[in-house]
């Protein structure tokens, strides 16, 4: 077999490969288990990821790279952690609360997780810990550019930040305040009942009663 005959057979095999991992289930992010039921070890996959088209994304995680086409960052995080909730700034900045662009994705995550799932070099993500029964109220759904996430509505969102208030920049702070207070879809009676589980509804009264 000569040189061209050889790299298009090469390039042939590797077409099929990324055929075969697009017909599976998770149509954004390949897990090494999947690959290895496909019959596609790790010198195949060295090979793909070489030739532009497999990205590792981070341990025993992939993502077929079509073109120059990437999935989006919001397609990744639904992907890798559909048990978390959007919070905090990334919320704030969805809800029009905040006009800086998040440097990185805050998920709200249940705190016996493994903290290894966010060893990950990209996309960036902040973890903020909680116990899951607190992640079982208050949570909407948004859409981030195709992809459906999980989200804390405005009122657990703003709850939040009141508990959490010393850690946050002051004026991203103050300005979500004012952003909720405008808002006419707030709830108040939903932001009473989350103060009341996340115990501090003393504090929620003193930050939001001045302004009703």
């Amino acid at each position: 077999m000569d040189a061209s005959k050889g790299l298009q057979s090469k390039f042939d095999r590797i077409i099929n490969y990324v055929e075969k991992i697009k017909v599976l289930n998770n149509e954004v992010l390949i897990k090494r288990s999947e690959l290895d039921e496909l019959k596609i070890y790790q010198k195949d996959i060295n090979e793909l990821i070489y030739n532009g088209y497999l990205e590792k994304v981070r341990q025993g995680w992939y993502q077929v790279v079509e073109g120059e086409n990437v999935k989006n960052e919001a397609a990744l995080i639904a992907a890798l952690y559909p048990d978390g909730v959007i919070c905090m700034y990334s919320a704030l900045f969805y809800y029009q609360y905040s006009d800086r662009t998040p440097l990185d994705w805050d998920i709200a995550i249940d705190r016996d997780t493994s903290k290894s799932r966010f060893k990950l070099d990209y996309p960036y993500v902040k973890p903020y810990y909680m116990e899951r029964k607190h992640l079982e109220y208050g949570v909407g759904e948004a859409d981030y550019e195709g992809a459906t996430l999980k989200i804390l509505d405005r009122d657990r969102l703003i709850c939040e930040c009141i508990r959490n208030e010393k850690k946050m920049d002051k004026e991203t702070y103050n300005k979500a305040i004012q952003a909720y207070i405008n808002d006419s879809n707030k709830c108040i009676s939903h932001l009473i009942d989350y103060a009341k589980r996340r115990d501090i509804l003393k504090k929620v009264k003193d930050r939001i009663g001045v302004w009703l």
